[in-house]
């Protein structure tokens, strides 16, 4: 029986399974015919049709055909555009410097990452003392011709005589583990496999990790995982004997991992249900009567965070009765809240993040956006004194933390227009010293970034980062890249990307919006955009756009709109809801498919971000704005190039398979609508340079074409 008010729904639906390929208006483009199938799925008494299911499967020979097909008729409209050429010749110039990543010590050395310029991974180096020779210490350009081996999370033994680290192949999430011998740079026999959304925490002669059972080949890239585990592997033994640590039987869908307090006194677990919310629960090791954990907060409503173990209590950052975030001391004999000691109270702005450094503690605060930083005195929890951090400028901060016996350590700062520039901190004077800054083919004082506030549609007051070359003339016509994500509790805070520069050395803007479903105003702000609010994100960016063209910077014709992931879908939404609003439409590994989504790998982590169509409340308002099933045919969309990867397990590739078919069928008008299918690459970590030049050139291309631009 249908349910009042979702006829026109269901029609629409239909007449996408039923209608033709028809719009074919792009002069010189014609789209691979893609096959259309009965399929119709009962939401809650409403049918849905998915004639594009068949795209799911990623190993059948008809995926891949069509993906061929849809690779050259998109390769074909782009090889057509004159200047492309010269973006890739001035995008590769722009890429080639030197850059690092901050120092860290770890024994005798210092260990940093450097890439020369254009190697497709960077390498790490080690140096004895901070004047020594750099060496090679590892280097994953080596391990794969293509240069599509990316190293991830690494861990050093507490004693510094071994390196545990993950290795990642063409963008999969899918990891595998070795150790290294520190001194001599050999690795041992170790090999750990099928470890997924995991760290590395070392515990005297081995360390814990977390991984899935082994999947089935056909399976691996799209299956959904479940019954996360943790295990401890002890140094020289084969993964069979690794002594699993912890499984939750009863829930499948619970992601776990187990890290261990630098002094190696406490053990905490932390369990989720999904992205937002985690329970911890700890062992403290020197108590030889505790068998397995012990609660220490409960429950997945709040997001706690062990820092550190302070003379046995535990140092937590946690928004519990404070959406903005504070850090509390806990006793682990007495976890009750009424015994919690407040040591940073919660703030107006958002405490962004916590770490300890040389027996100090140092928070970061996000202050519309952009980050500032506090030093800590905590020698005495019932005194604790603090100074603010001179920071070189507005922008955002990394690295703040080390281990305890170190006196100093590096952070890097950077902003739309700095690139990453390392500082070195002495904790004893609370002094920043310049250490390393790289040198970009710009001038950076021909630029400029200014933040604007405008009121979205329900009154909410939301910031926009505007970079751009100074003297730009505010007249309604510059092209503008609007950028957002508006989710995940994710704050969009300045960072320097030589590709965005290449945008405004061509006369355009960058905008970037900070959107609510991110955490730069805290839990609340983070609310206010997930589950039944995520239209305000979808307004935000709307209501962006609109202030832009009313404020004369811009106008319709020449907006392009850009976001990846969960930005991806942002892009969908908007552009579905408004496509007079937009020019260039730049959704990049999508979430598009809003009903089934939590099939895949790890999306029912996102249930509690979105909400799932298996309940009949959450499916009232994802049907409403789920980029896929709110395409409407005949109706003129803006230019579009879809993007995404064959090797994306975590955003699978079928949302934008499924996404490109339909638009292509619905597209009325001389707009293009393609799709660029990167292969041996996934959702975007440690995707190798040349990749990233070869995706930025197309891009680029594709949006300053559809936007009337030439190159400079």
């Amino acid at each position: 029986m249908q349910k009042k008010g979702y006829e026109p729904i269901l029609i629409l639906l239909m007449s996408i399974l039923t209608g033709s390929a028809a719009a074919q208006e792009t002069p010189g483009l014609v789209y691979p015919v893609t096959q259309k199938t009965d399929t119709i799925d009962d939401y809650h008494g409403v049918k849905v049709a998915d004639p594009y299911r068949w795209l799911e499967d990623d190993h059948s020979e008809a995926t891949a055909a069509w993906v061929k097909e849809q690779n050259t008729v998109t390769q074909a409209y782009l090889e057509k555009i004159p200047f492309r050429d010269a973006i890739h010749k001035r995008l590769s110039t722009l890429w080639n410097y030197p850059r690092s990543g901050a120092p860290f010590q770890r024994g005798d050395y210092y260990y940093f990452f450097k890439n020369d310029g254009l190697q497709n991974q960077a390498v790490l180096y080690r140096k004895k003392g901070l004047d020594g020779p750099p060496e090679v210490f590892l280097d994953p350009n080596k391990l794969s011709s293509a240069g599509t081996t990316a190293l991830g999370n690494m861990s050093f033994s507490n004693d510094n005589r071994y390196m545990a680290y993950l290795l990642a192949g063409a963008g999969s999430d899918w990891q595998q583990g070795f150790v290294m011998d520190v001194a001599t740079k050999e690795l041992l026999s170790d090999k750990l496999d099928w470890i997924k959304f995991s760290g590395l925490s070392w515990k005297g002669n081995g360390f814990y990790y977390s991984r899935y059972d082994a999947p089935d080949e056909k399976s691996k890239l799209s299956g959904k995982n479940e019954f996360h585990k943790v295990y401890y592997h002890r140094l020289g033994t084969p993964q069979d004997q690794d002594e699993l640590v912890y499984v939750d039987k009863e829930h499948p869908l619970r992601n776990a991992g187990v890290h261990a307090t630098e002094d190696e006194r406490f053990l905490i677990l932390n369990t989720s249900e999904g992205t937002s919310g985690a329970e911890l629960q700890y062992r403290d090791l020197q108590d030889a009567s505790q068998q397995g954990f012990k609660m220490l907060i409960k429950g997945f409503d709040f997001e706690p965070e062990v820092i550190d173990n302070l003379g046995g209590k535990l140092l937590v950052r946690t928004n519990h009765d404070a959406p903005n975030y504070k850090v509390v001391l806990i006793d682990p004999k007495h976890p009750e809240k009424e015994h919690w000691q407040t040591i940073v109270p919660e703030k107006p702005e958002a405490l962004a993040g916590a770490n300890t450094a040389g027996g100090r503690l140092f928070v970061s605060y996000l202050k519309d956006a952009a980050e500032r930083v506090y030093e800590y005195n905590i020698d005495n929890p019932a005194k604790v004194t603090h100074k603010e951090v001179a920071l070189p400028g507005i922008g955002s901060v990394s690295g703040f933390g080390s281990r305890k016996e170190q006196k100093s350590f590096f952070y890097t700062f950077t902003s739309y227009t700095t690139p990453g520039t390392i500082y070195r901190y002495d904790i004893a004077t609370g002094k920043s010293t310049l250490y390393d800054k790289p040198v970009v083919q710009f001038n950076p004082d021909e630029y400029e970034t200014k933040q604007v506030f405008f009121m979205s549609k329900d009154g909410a007051r939301v910031p926009i980062f505007l970079s751009y070359k100074k003297g730009l003339k505010m007249d309604g016509n510059n092209p503008v890249l609007l950028y957002g994500y508006g989710g995940f509790n994710i704050p969009m805070t300045p960072g320097f990307n030589v590709s965005n520069l290449f945008f405004m050395e061509q006369g355009g803007i960058y905008a970037v919006v900070n959107l609510r479903g991110g955490s730069e105003y805290g839990e609340a702000w983070h609310k206010a955009g997930m589950l039944d609010h995520k239209q305000n994100v979808f307004d935000d960016f709307i209501g962006a756009a609109e202030f832009l063209v009313r404020q004369k910077y811009t106008n319709p014709a020449r907006i392009a709109i850009r976001g990846g992931s969960n930005g991806g879908l942002l892009i969908g939404a908007c552009m579905t809801q408004r496509p007079d609003l937009f020019k260039v439409a730049l959704p990049a590994v999508g979430v598009m498919d809003m009903l089934r989504y939590q099939k895949f790998t790890i999306g029912w982590a996102w249930v509690v971000e979105y909400g799932s169509s298996d309940k009949p409340e959450d499916f009232k308002y994802l049907i409403k704005y789920s980029p896929l099933h709110n395409i409407k045919p005949g109706t003129a969309y803006p230019a579009t190039l879809v993007t995404t990867a064959d090797h994306d397990d975590r955003v699978v590739p079928a949302h934008s398979f499924k996404f490109a078919a339909t638009l292509q069928a619905a597209q009325k008008g001389p707009n293009p609508a393609l799709i660029r299918i990167e292969t041996q690459a996934g959702h975007g970590a440690g995707k190798p340079t040349s990749k990233l030049i070869d995706e930025a050139t197309d891009v680029w291309a594709f949006t300053l074409y559809n936007l009337g631009m030439t190159m400079k």
